[in-house]
């Protein structure tokens, strides 16, 4: 999945979907920690295991560790977890 990441806000979330210039689709996220050392990576890692309800250990940012916009790998039961976020997003 693609993250567009919103490090230092007040909340940890997950906003939705949006479209970037190019017109994909990203999730949107926002975490408190800082885009530091890998802490905001860190939180979104945190933030996107407890939504999808799987361990942090089977969240892995694949690309764009230093950038807004992520891919981020999730291993696990994927219509489990296609369902959570069909809740979610509507």
């Amino acid at each position: 999945m693609t993250v567009r990441l919103t490090p230092k806000s007040s909340t940890d979330a997950i906003d939705g979907i949006a479209h970037l210039a190019d017109d994909s689709a990203v999730v949107k996220a926002r975490v408190r920690a800082p885009p530091e050392n890998g802490k905001a990576n860190t939180a979104l890692v945190r933030l996107v295991a407890d939504t999808l309800q799987v361990a942090k250990s089977a969240v892995t940012v694949k690309s764009g560790a230093t950038g807004r916009t992520k891919v981020i790998a999730v291993t696990g039961d994927a219509q489990a977890m296609a369902d959570r976020l069909a809740r979610m997003f509507g």
